[in-house]
């Protein structure tokens, strides 16, 4: 089976979506799983060097400072029940996640999660700005990433290619939200649903397509 994961660093339910989903194939055992991260963007148009967060998200959710904070309090607890910590008083940009998606593009097939949980992490914990290139290499290397062979990669612009080819990918497959996830690019189930209804979900997939062996290629 493979499963593709949509989504955006920035994305809090993404994380939460994606941690569900690993408590879900915890313990699912009828075959085995492929699971691969696919680029989004929740906000394209966001400048390179990244955005106040507080303000954007003010005139995105249209709510003024105490609702603001009932947000980000709901998915603090969200992400709380199914054991991730947020801290959003540390974040301060709302960076734009291109070279960040390219990082994860360009990473050994071993290091993609790692990668992935690493900049969630530094995103939503540390409060660090994953749209720049120091952050990003930083995190690369604390994987034991070649800084100075990754920072080449990425000026010369490699993986973006894939990441485009996602983008494109989720346009034509009319994804509007994240996380999305597609199963043996045939099923669909969108938002951070509960590990429960995840494993549900791919049970009834796996039962209904016995003759699948998961070894589709990327």
């Amino acid at each position: 089976m493979m499963i593709e994961i949509f989504e955006d660093i920035v994305c809090p339910w993404c994380r939460i979506g994606k941690k569900n989903l690993e408590d879900a194939l915890a313990n699912f055992t009828a075959e085995p799983v492929e699971v691969h991260y696919r680029a989004f963007q929740l906000d394209p148009y966001t400048p390179t060097e990244g955005s106040p967060f507080r303000e954007v998200m003010h005139k995105k959710m249209q709510a003024d400072e105490d609702r603001l904070n009932g947000m980000l309090q709901q998915v603090t607890q969200a992400g709380k029940a199914s054991g991730l910590h947020f801290d959003f008083s540390k974040v301060e940009k709302m960076p734009n996640t291109l070279k960040a998606h390219q990082l994860i593009a360009i990473a050994p097939k071993e290091l993609k999660k790692p990668v992935v949980d690493a900049l969630f992490k530094a995103y939503f914990e540390d409060g660090k700005d994953i749209g720049q290139l120091d952050e990003l290499l930083a995190t690369a290397e604390q994987l034991g990433m070649d800084r100075e062979k990754t920072k080449s990669l990425l000026d010369a612009k490699e993986g973006l290619e894939q990441v485009e080819d996602d983008f494109e990918f989720a346009r034509q497959a009319g994804v509007t939200g994240v996380p999305f996830f597609v199963i043996n690019r045939k099923y669909a189930l969108t938002g951070a649903q509960p590990s429960a209804t995840l494993l549900q979900a791919i049970q009834q997939i796996s039962a209904e397509q016995p003759e699948e062996n998961g070894n589709e290629n990327e």
